[in-house]
């Protein structure tokens, strides 16, 4: 059995059983990014279809990391999940885009235009971070990648009218946890220009699923780091040119 299908058959069954793993055994755990990768798209394949992306890097310049998201863990407009659907509630604060047609793969590279003509609408987001391990940031680097990169859920707020007035690399945001300021921040994504990371997910990442779809949703990394909370809190996240965002959990 291949390394990628026994770190499948135990992530997997991680989702379907809610028991946390402690760690991968040596045998499924991953050895590099291409393995991790190959891992998070079996368990994507296996737990329903992918309507939606994360995709982010730790800095402007550098190589970016993603995950395919299944339509069971994206919300559209919700304001509360419950609480016991998570191990760990990590929220992050991040642009989302929709798009209203498909960029299927193929060898040429997507431009920056043809990316934003495809984009139908820009969102304020809320990704919930969590973990089928026993302890959040317990593994290896590879690992959590391979565990669909630490994602939870992904709460899509309100379509912005003039999104293409947006530029979210200067875009003032707050965040307020149960009233209290957390984050005051401009921008705020290690990644710098979230369509670079668009470009990157048409022309690399998205391909093994025939690339990206009209209607598919992709977040583009967390502007406010992730921010744990307890069950019930409420978080709020105002955009000045996105608009806001509120999510209970709990």
């Amino acid at each position: 059995m291949s390394t990628v299908t026994k770190a499948a058959d135990l992530l997997t069954g991680a989702r379907r059983t809610r028991s946390l793993l402690d760690t991968l055994p040596p045998s499924a755990r991953p050895a590099d990014k291409a393995e991790a990768t190959a891992i998070q798209n079996e368990v994507a394949r296996r737990i329903g279809p992918v309507t939606a992306w994360k995709v982010g890097a730790p800095g402007p310049d550098a190589e970016p990391s993603c995950a395919p998201i299944n339509a069971a863990t994206v919300f559209f407009e919700v304001s509360r999940l419950p609480a016991e659907t998570f191990h760990v509630i990590g929220i992050e604060a991040e642009v989302v885009y929709r798009f209203g047609r498909d960029l299927p793969a193929r060898d040429k590279p997507y431009s920056r235009e043809e990316i934003l003509d495809a984009v139908a609408s820009v969102h304020p987001g809320f990704e919930i971070c969590d973990t089928r391990f026993a302890q959040y940031g317990s593994q290896d680097a590879l690992s959590h990648l391979a565990d669909q990169a630490n994602h939870g859920a992904l709460i899509v707020g309100p379509a912005v009218a003039d999104w293409r007035s947006l530029d979210p690399v200067k875009e003032p945001l707050t965040l307020d946890i149960d009233g209290e300021r957390r984050i005051d921040v401009v921008g705020g994504n290690s990644a710098g220009d979230p369509v670079r990371l668009l470009q990157w997910l048409a022309d690399v990442a998205a391909k093994p699923f025939g690339g990206l779809h009209a209607g598919d949703t992709v977040t583009t990394g967390s502007c406010t780091g992730t921010i744990f909370v307890k069950p019930g809190s409420h978080s709020v996240a105002t955009f000045r040119n996105l608009g806001s965002i509120q999510l209970t959990v709990g």
